[in-house]
């Protein structure tokens, strides 16, 4: 992985992975995905690696989209090919076993909207703008975004996003449910710290187990979904967290999680 396309840091279970091609307003190339595919598996197996926070380098973007100029010498097969692969390092992402937060520090167009929703959680700056211009560009959203937008936020906001290509502020992607938080540009950076420390703080195998239960319950019908809450309910007793964290209820005290 070259290092000037990702900065990855960690401090106290967090790890903090940034795309780094401001230049290129963090636009989102096969190498790029690749780096992004390998930093997210590598936090997988990291057991100090509690939570993790995707931005962008730059005071302007989070990720401004895919890289144009790479994708305008593709043919068919390789476009179908660079879905794809965006599509798998996404999909590693949305079912990292571990909270994912997109710090979205500016534009999250196309592919960088795209990215964002892939994630856990997502507090934006109040400056951002996010959609899915590809419409401009004679394209469709390649790496999910039609999918995970219309699971987001509906029918209706998914094909105003998609069809008129028009970016939309921060507070409205709040209210469509497309992000969690909004928060002052300056505040960024210590609300979505705070909030990855919360995290970090909590029983990991439970946070796992909410994760799947989500992930499962997304793509499936409700009837599954409840039987496989029980099932992942039930292994939480087994757990010396579920212990530590009932114990130190009723004993008055703050809990110490260990992730066993």
């Amino acid at each position: 992985m070259s290092p000037t396309i990702l900065q990855i840091d960690t401090c106290n279970g967090i790890r903090t992975v940034t795309i780094n091609r401001p230049d290129k307003l963090n636009a989102l190339n096969a190498a790029t995905l690749d780096a992004l595919d390998a930093a997210f598996a590598d936090a997988a197996a990291d057991h100090s690696v509690r939570v993790v926070v995707l931005t962008g380098a730059g005071p302007k973007a989070f990720v401004a989209g895919a890289d144009i100029a790479e994708m305008n010498r593709l043919s068919p097969v390789q476009g179908r090919d660079f879905s794809l692969r965006g599509t798998r390092m996404m999909r590693r992402v949305e079912k990292l076993n571990k909270p994912v937060i997109a710090m979205i520090n500016g534009f999250a167009l196309g592919g960088g909207l795209e990215l964002a929703m892939c994630c856990h959680l997502r507090i934006a700056a109040d400056s951002a703008k996010l959609g899915q211009p590809e419409i401009n560009l004679g394209l469709i959203p390649g790496f999910g975004g039609s999918q995970r937008l219309l699971r987001l936020c509906g029918r209706a906001a998914t094909l105003e996003l998609c069809l008129t290509g028009a970016p939309i502020s921060a507070e409205r992607a709040l209210q469509l449910g497309i992000v969690n938080r909004v928060v002052p540009a300056a505040e960024l950076e210590a609300e979505a710290t705070k909030l990855a420390t919360q995290l970090a703080n909590a029983a990991p195998l439970a946070l796992r187990g909410m994760i799947d239960c989500v992930n499962v319950g997304s793509e499936c019908g409700i009837e599954e979904g409840l039987e496989y809450e029980s099932a992942q309910f039930g292994l939480m007793f087994a757990t010396d967290d579920m212990r530590e964290g009932t114990g130190a209820f009723l004993e008055k005290r703050k809990p110490g999680f260990h992730g066993r």
